[in-house]
């Protein structure tokens, strides 16, 4: 096998790592949008925590499927088991890395280029977690945004405090 099949196979996995994450977030949206349709802005405290509890859960779940795309594919090519495949699936998804199991040399760039990503599918779905929770920190308690909304900036951000605050510290 060749560099260049080698680069065609992770495309491959990589592109549908990325659909699968594609399609699950939408997936998300929609469930989101049904189960919900007159909005998240109704729900009480518990059903909020329900809510974020329900939804990283189904995100666990999609990232144990985009595991599990790069396990069948260890499976079939490197591991006689799919306990290993999916250990080492998992490991490098995860970037803690697999140690005591190796692919064979020519294969070796598998692994980094399955923890870049899943790093990035796990950012893409911490991102869409924190979304969510703002959202509803928003519409239980507006007056918390509405009070950073009206507030000052910080005088820190503002570059020409800095000197003013400098020379305030030394007097």
């Amino acid at each position: 096998m060749t560099f260049a099949d080698q680069g065609f196979v992770t495309i491959i996995l990589v592109t549908l790592t990325l659909i699968l994450q594609s399609v699950g977030m939408a997936v998300l949206i929609q469930w989101i949008k049904h189960q919900f349709p007159h909005g998240i802005h109704q729900l009480g405290l518990f059903r909020s925590i329900v809510l974020v509890v329900r939804f990283t859960s189904l995100l666990v779940c999609l990232h144990v499927l985009e595991i599990l795309l790069w396990a069948a594919f260890y499976r079939w090519r490197f591991f006689a088991t799919w306990e290993a495949a999916f250990y080492f699936s998992a490991a490098n998804f995860s970037t803690v890395g697999a140690a005591d199991l190796l692919l064979k040399q020519i294969w070796r760039t598998m692994g980094p280029i399955e923890s870049v990503t899943g790093v990035l599918m796990c950012g893409f779905s911490a991102s869409f977690l924190f979304a969510i929770v703002t959202r509803l920190i928003e519409l239980h308690d507006p007056e918390l945004v509405e009070s950073r909304a009206g507030a000052p900036p910080c005088p820190s951000a503002d570059p020409a405090n800095i000197t003013s605050i400098a020379v305030r510290r030394e007097s």
